[in-house]
Parts: structure tokens; sequence; C-alpha cells
């Protein structure tokens, strides 16, 4: 790579493997991050951070300031952007920070790509595949459906799976290809939405090339262990390690698509290195449903065998019952093809978690915050 790279949030967790990844490259990267103490709790002690302290130009710096941005653009020409508040269920009642940090801050470097005299010839960012909401199905009578959010009447009685809108028939999950209906259910889910758009529509204005890369459930070392809004397979991991019970919400059959952080890795790079001639917008994930009941009962077997599974039968608000991507279009046009399988992924993640200190457990307090904010059913 003998390009300058900008990567925002690259202190990270998809981040830091980014930066990894072009150090053995010995390409040219600057970092531009605020080591928010929901991620980092402890800079001194945060693996993703001190993993690329001395392996890029560092700047510590907020999206959000106009000045960090000048200071981080100077020469660059590919730009990473993947700062951003994370987490659908704190979204819902932290929206300000939401919207200034993912909307505001994406703001700010459009303005500049406007306004001022720079290098930049690509902008990728990080959206997510939140944007879908509840994604894609199949009525056996009335074909392809995109439902709205699920029914609270359902959800109370038990009944978890999508039902047709007009018959209310249970339908099929199909994978979520880009032209499926965007629908996001949460306030973070519309700001990922919110910078691709802004940064496609500026971007296509002033010639500069341009990708979003939808990315499903990342996971992987490096993985925040400490910060409870985020990844249930970091949270599993580390009740399991102190012998504590895990909790899965609905009736543990709900699913996703969890994709390794190194093909994840392996994404960014292609879109970065490709001009695709077609499409500028990926799905990025490993294109398989595995429910979050399988993830559960594998880490247990890994880590831990006594530990309870319990299956509460609780719903989130905005939650979605399954997503997981359509890849033709990632495969065709950028080469993408991932390659670690979930349980050879989980096995590394929690060969990497054993190696780290137990991290504080913050989950049961998250919960209580969804509860008190009226998003989780007692």
């Amino acid at each position: 790579m003998n390009k300058k790279v900008l990567i925002t949030g690259g202190a990270g967790f998809i981040g830091s493997h980014l930066v990894n990844k072009l150090n053995l490259e010995n390409a040219d990267v600057v970092v531009l991050d605020s080591l928010n103490p929901q991620i980092h709790a402890n800079p001194e002690s945060s693996y993703s951070y001190q993993s690329i302290k001395n392996k890029c130009s560092f700047i510590l710096g907020d999206v959000r300031n106009s000045k960090d941005w000048e200071n981080a653009l100077n020469g660059i020409e590919i730009i990473v952007h993947l700062a951003a508040e994370t987490g659908t269920g704190q979204s819902m009642y932290e929206s300000s920070r939401y919207v200034e940090a993912n909307c505001m801050g994406t703001a700010a470097l459009a303005d500049l790509l406007n306004n001022t005299n720079h290098s930049v010839q690509k902008v990728i960012v990080a959206s997510s595949r939140s944007i879908y909401g509840e994604g894609k199905y199949q009525c056996e009578e009335h074909g392809i459906i995109f439902p709205e959010n699920r029914s609270e009447v359902h959800l109370a009685k038990g009944i978890f799976d999508c039902c047709c809108p007009i018959c209310e028939a249970p339908m099929s999950v199909l994978p979520t290809d880009e032209s499926s209906r965007i629908n996001p259910l949460s306030v973070y889910g519309l700001t990922k939405y919110f910078q691709e758009n802004m940064l496609q529509n500026v971007c296509a204005a002033l010639g500069i090339g341009f990708a979003a890369l939808r990315f499903q459930n990342v996971y992987g070392p490096g993985q925040s262990l400490s910060n409870p809004y985020t990844g249930i397979i970091s949270i599993f991991s580390n009740r399991i390690r102190q012998n504590k019970g895990v909790f899965i919400f609905e009736d543990g059959l709900e699913s996703r698509d969890f994709v390794y952080v190194d093909d994840v890795v392996k994404a960014i790079l292609l879109a970065m290195r490709e001009n695709p001639s077609k499409h500028n917008i990926f799905n990025v994930g490993s294109g398989k449903m595995t429910t979050v009941l399988e993830i559960a009962e594998t880490l247990r077997e890994i880590i831990n065998p006594g530990v309870e599974i319990k299956i509460t039968g609780q719903y989130r608000k905005g939650d979605i019952r399954h997503n997981f991507a359509d890849l033709s279009i990632s495969r065709k046009e950028l080469s993408f093809d991932p390659k670690t399988e979930i349980k050879s992924g989980l096995n590394q993640f929690v060969n990497w978690m054993l190696s780290q200190e137990i991290a504080t457990d913050g989950y049961e307090k998250s919960l209580k915050e969804l509860q008190d904010k009226g998003l989780l059913n007692k």
C-alpha cells in the first residue's frame, strides 16, 4: 500500500486490526481517535490502543472537531472512517451523543472535503447491517416482504418470529442484499445510514472514490471485554469466564451473521484497492446465520461447561429477529470471500480473551438501564 491512509477510530477494535495489517505492508498510516472511555477505560491497558501505539502517527482528537480533522488530513489520500458511537440499545436513550459523533462528525469531514485543499482520493465508511431493520423475508402466499418491527402483541405472547403483515403467517428469512429496503429500528442505525448517504453524495459531487461497507456482527481478538453495550460474544465470554450465568433474550433462536475481524479487514483492504464499476455499497459478513443460543453453548463448551444458560423470554424493543448478508455483490465486485468459520473464530477469540485480565462485567447494569428506559420488557 503506497498511499497515505487516515483511519478514524483506528485505536478501536476493527481499526487496530487494520492498522496492524497496513503496518506489515509498510503503509504510511495516521490514526485519529478520541480514546472513548467506554471502549478504552484506561488507555495504558487498552489492548487495541497499545497494539498500534508505535505503528502509526497517532492524533488524539475528536471527529466532531474540525480542527482535529484538519490536522489529520494533511497529505491523506485514503480515509477509512470507522469512528462512531456503537450500540443499538444505548442509542435509543443517548441519542444526542450518537447523532453528534456519527452525524456531526461526518458532516465536519464533508465540510472540509468541500471547502479546503486536500489530496483525498477515496473515502471508505463503516456502515452497519442495522440499517436494514428486520431485513428480507418470504411469505408463501404474498412473496417477498420487508417487515416493520415486530408486533408488541406477538412478542408479549412469545411469538418471536416475523409474521406476514398481510396474512400473519410465519415467514422464511432470506439473505439481505444491498438493494433491500432500508428500515433502521434504532437511532444508531439511522446515524449509520446518514453517514453513508452524506459521504456518497459529497464524494460523487467532488469526484472522490467512495465505498460504504455494511458490517454484520464483527467479533474477534481485541474486542472490548468491558463495554456492555455491544458484542454478545465478548459479553457472554466475560460472564462465562467469571462463572456467571448467561441470560438470553426471546427463545434463543434469534440469529445473526457473525463475521470474524480478519475477514472484515480483508474487505476494507479490498475496498481501498479496488475501483468497482457498478457498486460502491457492499455487505460484509459471513453470509451465514448463527443463533444466539448456539453462540452461548459453544462458548460455554470452550470456556466453562458448568455455567448456566438461561433463556429468559424477555425481549428488547427494537431488536430484530434475524439478519444475514447476501454477499453476491461483494464477491463479484470486491472479490470478497470470508474464510473464518464460526467455531474456529470463537476458539481464536477465547484463546485471546483468556490471556487478558478479567474485565469488569457491566452487563446487568446495562440491562437495568434498558428496563428503566422502557426498552426491555420485565
